[in-house]
This record gives C-alpha cells, structure tokens and sequence, in this order.
C-alpha cells in the first residue's frame, strides 16, 4: 500500500479524512507513549541511534553506513543492530551475507553486513548483548528511536528535508509514529536529508544539534545510451526516480513497490518482459537488488547511494558525539 497524499499536505490542509482520523491518532501516540516508559537496558558502550519520527525511508540506512566506516578509521569495532524488518530470524542472529536472504533477516542488514557485524531482531538488547560478545566497542541502531529495549546514548532523528513532518499528524491520521516535540524532546540531535521545506529547520527546538547532508544515486553502473526501466520498493520510490532524472537518466517506466517489498516469482518475471519487450536494462536499489531471486539479480543494474555532508566537520562531530572526542 502507497502512503495517502493527505499524509504530505500541510497541516492547515490536510483535509477532512485527517479529522476524522484523530481519535485513532490519539490511541496510536498513547500508545507508543506508553511502550517508551518501558526500562531499557544500558549497554556499557555507547549506543547511537538513527532513527525517525515518520514512516517510510529517510536515509538512515546510509547515514549509519557513513558513520560505521568514520567510526572503523577512528579504530573502533562497531557493529549494527537492525530490527531486521520481513526477516525470519530469531532475535540476536548476526547476519551472513554470504548465507542469509532478505528472507531471513530483511534488506538492510544485508547491506550493512558488509561494513561491519550486524545482529538482527526487535529485542534490541538482545542483540546487543551478542554484539558485545563478538567483540563490539560501539553500537549503531539502524532505527528503533521508539524501541524501548536498549538505551540509546545519542538519537540522531532523520528527517528527509523534501517532506519534513508531512502534515504532522501521527498515524494513521499522519505519517508519524509519535507528536514531533514529543520525540525530539528525546532527541541529541536533528540530521536532515536532502534540501529542506522552508521554514523546517526553522521549526526544530533552539540548542537542537543540526546536521545536513545530501544522497546522490551513483549510475556510473547504468550502461549509456540504453532505454531503462526503473523500479524500486523503498519508503519513497519517487524520490529514486526523481534522483534518476537529476542524473539525466529518464526512464521509459518506473514501477513502484511497497517498501520492504517481497517481489514475487510473477512480478520478476513481468519485469524481465518488460524489459525484453523494450529493449531495456532494468535499474533498481541497492535494497531491492538483495530482494530479488539469483536469476534476476544477475541482470539488474544496481545503483548506489553517495552521502554528502555539507560540511565535513558534521559526521566528526556527531562520532564526538557518540564516542567521546579520544579515537582508540
């Protein structure tokens, strides 16, 4: 299912199915409020959390692949802890990339077993503790800002500067999962993906650490001069088509999926088709790559996301942030 477009209109026009959607906004918040008084677990490392306020994808995935690889060349041993989304796996498994599939463990962990060890599961304490056991001096939670398990020394909330809050109402009246001063109230500070909505940083708390930084899709594996057609199952997969089109690269179709999407025998094969009938080579994510089957995944043309931080003192000082300004 595709998020409602009364969802990104501003708060003063959200229209009527936002009202009549309020009271259900009011038990969804409630609730959340009340798992979060729940007591976490205090790893005895510190534990950053990028995480967001809003469903659907903001960047954080990459944002906590930047920071692991600033955090191994300062010599430190991190490892990822992701809730593993889709995934069958029991709480606490590292994941393999070599053996697992989405299936097992979700899309993401997959990519970020391929920086540094990442243990999957809702129960992030769990998880954690077999990353200590491991050999981890230092935490990254890929999401979870609402999970209640682990303490999270530091919560960097991601906010995709395109749609900032949408209409800043908590779900299903909104995108939120809880009232935006509500969570940053939690917040040690504020990372803001993308070119932001005027006045959004403007409307964020004084003393707020503020981060911003930029995601460029890297095409350089799409073949010039080919037809392409586009798919993705991300959070926003107009935001990676928009990103194709800013790189010069029009597809002739862009077919989107549901985030997390499981693409099924049918679906691949009408993509193949498609892309025969064309004369087109297909151009996905690098999420989705790891959720199709071997023979697909063979002929796709993945394509990357680069990080830019505006300034280069940004992700230094958040890393001062989370592990103290003494590199090992």
């Amino acid at each position: 299912m595709q998020p409602p477009a009364f969802w990104w209109r501003p708060a003063t026009a959200a229209g009527l199915m936002a009202g009549l959607l309020s009271p259900l906004a009011h038990l969804y918040a409630a609730a959340t409020a009340r798992r979060l008084r729940h007591t976490p677990w205090h790893a005895p490392v510190p534990v950053l959390c990028c995480g967001n306020i809003g469903v659907g994808g903001a960047g954080k995935t990459p944002l906590v692949m930047d920071l692991a690889r600033r955090a191994i060349n300062r010599g430190r041993r991190p490892a990822f802890l992701s809730r593993g989304y889709g995934g069958r796996a029991r709480a606490g498994t590292r994941v393999d990339p070599h053996h697992h599939t989405a299936r097992d463990v979700g899309d993401e962990p997959l990519l970020l077993a391929r920086i540094a060890p990442c243990y999957v599961g809702a129960d992030r304490a769990v998880s954690a503790r077999r990353a200590l056991a491991d050999g981890a001096d230092c935490l990254l939670m890929d999401d979870g800002f609402q999970n209640p398990t682990l303490h999270q020394d530091l919560a960097l909330v991601v906010v995709d500067g395109a749609v900032g809050f949408g209409n800043g109402r908590v779900l299903p009246a909104g995108p939120l999962r809880e009232p935006v001063a509500t969570a940053l109230a939690r917040a040690g500070g504020v990372v803001i993906m993308g070119h932001d909505l005027p006045g959004l940083a403007a409307s964020l708390p004084d003393g707020l650490p503020r981060f911003t930084a930029t995601l460029h899709p890297d095409t350089r594996a799409i073949p010039p001069g080919r037809p392409v057609i586009a798919f993705a199952g991300i959070g926003r997969p107009a935001k990676f088509f928009e990103g194709l089109a800013q790189n010069g690269i029009h597809p002739v179709n862009c077919l989107a999926f549901p985030d997390h999407h499981a693409y099924t025998a049918a679906e691949q094969a009408r993509l193949h088709r498609l892309a025969a009938q064309a004369g087109a080579c297909l151009v996905t994510t690098q999420k989705d790559e790891v959720r199709l089957d071997a023979a697909l995944r063979a002929m796709v043309h993945t394509v990357g996301l680069q990080l830019a931080w505006t300034t280069p003192a940004m992700p230094e000082r958040i890393l001062d942030l989370w592990l103290g300004t003494t590199q090992q």
